[in-house]
């Protein structure tokens, strides 16, 4: 039974996830089709190319931006199900070799600053949790006081003090390791408060479960069965949230690297939306919502391993 279940929670997970990259598509073609603006001016390099008329017709025509508003959509779908994503506005260069260009860079970002929040969330969740009432205290109030810096704020104030005035890690730039420490930083600290008020409240309500008791009374030290029994269970709701984490973090990535002046989609997305340029702006939110669907389809994955009586639960809960 179990068997065939589990390719239909991946089947009803791939139709949500082309759901979504629908809506993307649609509501991405009707934000950029109310934007004041000629796209036809736009996509023949601007006011100042003084294009003949028969190359504004040419233009006109190829976009079917001459009919309706319905037929135009129409047009852009087919395009995007044959898997055409067309020719950048303003760069003129295929969007998919843009987004082959710079998805890395962003993927990179946002993959290590996912890592490096959960790494601060248990290291403050372990090392503060029932370790006497001032130090749960100073751990809970310095959680609370991560997870409410904006992130452009603190990128700002990490560049200001790491990159200019000690000098230690270069202000910009995405060609060294070392450039991807501030910007992650900037990503990964707020989000690391916040997975770690979630997973302290999860922990707080494991240590109190008879479980607990039950792996005392087997020989387990407190730090023992805390880190084997109880820290399981209380990163689940964490896990849970780890994939809107993750599209927050790909959202996020547009001032994190326009501030550090790095390479990557969300840069290039800010410069597409304020260029018009539908086609390369299209590619980059059906990239993102993409990664976001393939992100959450393995997070629920890890979510079952970490504890695999979901998995055998929720095939009883379906029957």
């Amino acid at each position: 039974m179990r068997l065939h279940l589990a390719p239909r929670r991946l089947l009803g997970r791939l139709c949500l996830g082309l759901g979504m990259l629908f809506t993307s598509a649609t509501l991405t073609f009707l934000a950029l089709h109310v934007m004041p603006g000629d796209p036809v001016t736009i996509i023949l390099g601007g006011a100042t190319a003084n294009p003949t008329p028969e190359a504004v017709a040419a233009v006109t025509h190829e976009y079917a931006l001459d009919r309706p508003v319905w037929v135009q959509y129409g047009v852009y779908l087919g395009r995007l199900l044959h898997g055409d994503l067309g020719v950048s506005f303003s760069q003129h260069l295929r969007v998919a070799e843009v987004l082959r260009a710079q998805m890395g860079p962003t993927l990179a970002l946002a993959g290590s600053a996912l890592l490096f929040a959960w790494i601060l969330a248990l290291l403050s969740v372990l090392c503060t949790t029932r370790r006497g009432p001032v130090i749960s205290r100073l751990g809970a109030s310095l959680e609370v006081s991560a997870a409410a810096i904006p992130q452009f704020w603190l990128g700002i104030l990490l560049l200001w003090v790491f990159a200019f005035r000690l000098r230690l890690l270069p202000p910009a730039g995405s060609a060294t390791l070392d450039t991807l420490i501030l910007p992650t930083l900037s990503l990964a600290i707020p989000l690391g408060g916040f997975l770690a008020q979630v997973t302290r409240e999860s922990l707080e309500v494991a240590l109190d479960q008879p479980f607990m008791l039950s792996a005392r009374m087997r020989g387990l030290g407190a730090g023992a069965a805390m880190r084997r029994h109880a820290l399981r269970h209380a990163i689940l709701p964490g896990l849970n949230l780890s994939a809107w984490a993750l599209g927050a973090l790909l959202g996020n990535a547009a001032v994190v690297e326009t501030i550090f002046s790095r390479k990557g989609l969300g840069r290039e997305l800010v410069y597409a939306i304020s260029g018009q340029d539908m086609p390369l702006t299209v590619g980059i939110v059906l990239f993102v919502t993409l990664a976001y669907v393939i992100g959450s389809i393995l997070l629920e994955m890890l979510y079952e391993l970490v504890d695999p009586r979901l998995a055998a639960a929720r095939p009883e809960a379906a029957r």
